[in-house]
């Protein structure tokens, strides 16, 4: 994960995170994780890795206040409410059911993409990819990676959309009920979707559904990082992989 000043890295057993401090230096923490039992239903998994990640971020901010989140600027959070309202304008128009949820998963992308846009982080999410790709593979990589979760963006919108399309056919003392169970299952179905991406890479529906976010890389998530952000994102996963291999 890229930060405004910094990159987290999380391996199976522990985590690291490494930021630029105000006065330009490094400030690196890394911990064991609270490892969590194996879960093999893809029901859960998947909502279940979701809630972790998010769940984390607390346990971040205490052992790393420098680090400064994606999601804490205000012009973002404004963002976040602006396209609740819109959406739920939509959901009360005249649009076909298909077409309100496209749009209303296209305009929930909105906070991300804003956040994305703010240079340091774009360029911290390239020092992020290019850092763990060139462990990966042994070589120099580029500033997009085949892993990121922005691939999930593709699956996440189909299988929102055609969850929520579902749910409002319901009655409307159930259409809240039904919404939510299809968040959860769009989610469960989306990270089962992105591991079979990364198992069939040249299979021609893993391309399709690769595309939105290797474009969302390409042209907004990612920029070239500097030679001191890409030594910050080496001093975390140099951190996490030193606790990996202890």
């Amino acid at each position: 994960m890229a930060l405004s000043n910094g990159v987290l890295v999380h391996g199976p057993t522990s985590w690291a995170c490494a930021v630029r401090t105000d006065d330009g230096e490094i400030k690196v923490v890394a911990e064991r994780k609270k490892v969590s039992s194996d879960v093999e239903s893809p029901l859960v998994r998947g909502p279940l890795k979701l809630f972790e990640a998010v769940a984390f971020l607390p346990r971040l901010k205490r052992a790393l206040p420098e680090a400064r989140l994606p999601f804490e600027r205000a012009q973002v959070l404004a963002a976040m409410v602006g396209s609740a309202v819109v959406i739920q304008g939509i959901r009360r128009s005249r649009l076909g059911d298909a077409a309100k949820e496209l749009l209303g998963g296209l305009l929930a992308l909105t906070p991300a993409v804003l956040s994305l846009r703010e240079g340091s982080l774009a360029a911290y999410h390239g020092a992020e990819h290019i850092a763990i790709g060139t462990y990966e593979h042994g070589e120099t990589r580029a500033k997009e990676h085949e892993r990121c979760g922005s691939h999930l963006v593709g699956p996440m919108l189909a299988s929102t959309a055609a969850g929520n399309v579902l749910a409002a056919k319901l009655p409307p003392s159930a259409r809240s009920a039904g919404r939510a169970v299809a968040t959860v299952g769009a989610v469960a179905v989306s990270t089962e979707l992105f591991a079979w991406m990364q198992r069939n890479p040249s299979h021609p529906l893993a391309r399709v559904l690769a595309l939105p976010g290797h474009e969302l890389q390409h042209r907004f998530a990612t920029a070239e990082p500097s030679a001191e952000q890409l030594e910050v994102a080496e001093a975390a996963l140099r951190a996490c992989l030193e606790l990996e291999d202890a």
